[in-house]
């Protein structure tokens, strides 16, 4: 079975593309390498340079292969830089997935596997949150995610493609052995940012301390991101019985305080970390914890190494033992 990785030399493209070589699957990644590390794509993997923005080359692409199944990565992720460059979200993110899904309907793919994010849902009414709670983004970049997957919705009754729609809540941790790890530049997600505080000595910049929460610091659910790669396993097995346009939470149902993530750094690296408080940025949502409830029923999903030590000690090792890709700061 052949299928494609798009953003396959991303953090979550580069440990799914692993996964799906382990399961015995022909990969064929793409990615431009605007914000990829092509380090990071395993070796038996196929690698193909290129923008989903480009048409030309992605019906290029679907003419040379014969894909089973596409697992949709390539995005920008950063909610606070979508609250300054709106524009730049709404066209690789959206227009850049319409391109990948006319190729998908041209050259008759009809399985998709999409990274979304619980940002789709904005802030909650209702916590733990379901896959039917309303949907109010609260920034750019999850309104984008909300719009491929209105979408996809119409691919569906239009094309006959069958999707998965996996609402990520904070993808974290490490390959177990420290072989590959998440390397942003500039980097945004909280634990690698407090590693990076760590390594470099510095202070770490504590975005909002205000909140409506038991300790007045955001609150997350954070799943590693074996698991998350576990999840698209599952969910490829499962179109082989299901159609339509679906959607699940990827969550533990727990949710862990900045403050508390600050406290397990510090146990995980025995260090002492210097807090800079900060404004709250603009569009952060104050808790997003998952109901995952409807993964593990319907698919059987269940989580291994999405326990908070595990996660720090997995990133930790990443970071310390990986200096080529250590966490730059944002100028």
């Amino acid at each position: 079975m052949q299928v494609l990785v798009t953003g396959g030399a991303g953090y979550i493209g580069s440990f799914m593309t692993k996964r799906l070589l382990r399961e015995g699957y022909e990969v064929v990644v793409i990615d431009s390498l605007e914000k990829g590390h092509k380090e990071a794509i395993d070796e038996k993997a196929t690698f193909v340079k290129g923008n989903i923005l480009d048409k030309k080359f992605l019906d290029e692409l679907f003419k040379s292969y014969s894909f089973d199944a596409v697992f949709h990565f390539a995005a920008y992720i950063s909610m606070g830089e979508s609250m300054e460059k709106p524009g730049m979200y709404f066209e690789n993110n959206v227009l850049g997935s319409v391109n990948v899904f006319d190729a998908m309907a041209k050259h008759n793919v009809k399985s998709l596997i999409f990274s979304s994010t619980a940002g789709v849902y904005g802030n909650p009414e209702v916590t733990p949150i379901p896959e039917d709670h309303p949907k109010r983004p609260t920034n750019p970049y999850g309104e984008s995610k909300l719009f491929v997957e209105k979408i996809l919705q119409w691919y569906h009754t239009i094309h006959g493609i069958n999707s998965v729609c996996l609402r990520y809540f904070n993808a974290a941790g490490a390959a177990l052995d420290g072989s590959i790890g998440e390397a942003h530049a500039p980097e945004t997600h909280i634990i690698p940012n407090i590693i990076s505080a760590v390594l470099r000595n510095n202070p770490f910049s504590l975005f909002g301390t205000d909140y409506k929460t038991d300790d007045g610091t955001c609150v997350r659910d954070y799943i590693h991101v074996l698991d998350l790669a576990e999840s698209h396993i599952l969910c490829l097995k499962g179109l082989r019985h299901k159609s339509g346009a679906l959607h699940y939470n990827v969550g533990t149902g727990k949710g862990y305080s900045n403050k508390e993530v600050i406290d397990m750094v510090k146990k995980v690296t025995s260090s002492d970390i210097a807090i800079q408080k900060v404004e709250k940025r603009p569009g952060d949502a104050e808790v997003l914890i998952a109901n995952p409830d409807k993964i593990k029923r319907e698919l059987g999903f269940i989580p291994k190494y999405s326990d908070l030590e595990t996660i720090v000690i997995t990133a930790w090792e990443w970071h310390r033992r990986n200096s080529k890709f250590k966490i730059q700061n944002s100028k």
